[in-house]
């Protein structure tokens, strides 16, 4: 191998068409709208998991938290496709020259420093947020906490890359996606496809990626979700995350002798199971949306959490901390916010579709709550405190 061709790349020495601003605005502009549907998505997200928002998340429409995680998901996955074309038709720039010291200097420090705080951003939430869905978690931090951080240096990163490169945009938008004007100089050969099969291609791709992640959400597209991590069934037809044994309940749960306490400052009163299943049963059709994307919908029967609160006399719209047996993770406490509790599609759940929850579904007794996090509808429920 001779000296010559050891040097390292130039942007002379990638000649295709293909790497073209005309290909590349026209992925970035769809990448862009899969970033910010991911983003806002994601936004309402973290929100429905405050304990205390400081405007109450809404209980309706009750299937509005389900969407917001089907379009959060769905928008990340497509953009899988989107950002490795669009990384592909870019990449030469890496490697033009740097201009002399001066204005146009600031701007290409500019441009390509947006640029790698984009891409590295990107590759984080995109490869955290596929292993979130997965429930693969390789690291010791905080993924929600993270994964919201990263996702404002994302956007930032993004809006200033468009403000630089909106009037080249614009002006390849305007024109044919086949028009040379804006080519880089070298971008002479011909690719393997034309500009425009290779975005009929990129589209194609980024729609499979979504359908075929989408049967969690979608159960008509179930037999296409190759990618979902979740797909439709599981005991009473509704998957399930955390199983009671890897939960550390499967004893404490089956106990004769468990009881749910409903505690109001000094009032307290115990209730087990066979209490429950004597009061008044209601029946309510609600989804269950978990984080991930994946959701179910499901006929929940069980006692009113504001008729239990009532028991100890506390108003029916307080806020209640409810705890479960289980005794860590994430989802082993939440938080019913004033409205929640209220609202009388909320329940204490002892039947799932028309059957006993089984054990991986929270039996004796777990909480559904309409327009709510999965990972805050708590199983294995063994106290629901007024707080507030």
């Amino acid at each position: 191998m001779s000296p010559a061709s050891l040097h390292p790349p130039r942007e002379a020495d990638f000649s295709s068409r293909l790497r073209s601003a005309a290909v590349a605005a026209r992925v970035g502009m769809w990448l862009g709208v899969c970033f910010a549907v991911a983003f806002l998505t994601g936004l309402v997200s973290h929100y429905a998991q405050l304990d205390r928002p400081p405007v109450p998340f809404p209980t309706d429409p009750s299937w509005g938290y389900r969407v917001n995680q089907a379009l959060h998901v769905l928008a990340g996955t497509a953009a899988v496709p989107l950002l490795l074309v669009k990384l592909w038709t870019v990449y030469p720039l890496l490697f033009a020259r740097m201009p002399r010291p001066g204005r146009a200097l600031v701007r290409v420090v500019l441009e390509r420093g947006s640029i790698a705080v984009l891409v590295g951003a990107a590759l984080f939430q995109i490869s955290t947020g596929l292993a979130n869905v997965t429930q693969w978690y390789p690291w010791s931090f905080s993924f929600r906490g993270s994964h919201y951080a990263i996702a404002w240096v994302a956007i930032g990163a993004l809006l200033v890359h468009i403000g630089i490169k909106l009037p080249l945009i614009r002006e390849v938008l305007g024109r044919d996606v086949d028009a040379s004007d804006a080519d880089r100089p070298a971008a002479v050969a011909p690719g393997m496809v034309s500009r425009r099969g290779l975005l009929r291609t990129t589209w194609l791709a980024a729609a499979v990626a979504a359908v075929a992640s989408a049967g969690g959400t979608l159960p008509v597209l179930d037999r296409f979700a190759v990618l979902a991590a979740r797909r439709s069934g599981g005991p009473g037809g509704v998957p399930v995350n955390r199983t009671a044994e890897s939960a550390g309940v499967e004893e404490a749960a089956t106990a004769t002798d468990w009881t749910c306490e409903i505690r109001y400052g000094d009032r307290s009163v115990r209730l087990g199971r066979a209490d429950l299943e004597r009061m008044s049963q209601h029946t309510v059709d609600l989804p269950i949306a978990c984080v991930e994307g994946w959701s179910a919908s499901a006929t929940w029967t069980g006692v009113r959490v504001r008729d239990l609160v009532a028991l100890v006399g506390a108003p029916a719209a307080a806020e209640v901390a409810v705890s479960s047996l289980q005794r860590s993770g994430g989802s082993r406490s939440s938080v019913l916010p004033p409205n929640f509790t209220a609202d009388e599609r909320t329940l204490l759940a002892l039947t799932l579709n028309g059957s006993t929850l089984s054990l991986d579904h929270g039996y004796p007794a777990r909480v559904i709550a309409p327009n709510r996090p999965g990972v805050l509808q708590t199983k294995w429920v063994d106290r629901l405190e007024v707080t507030g």
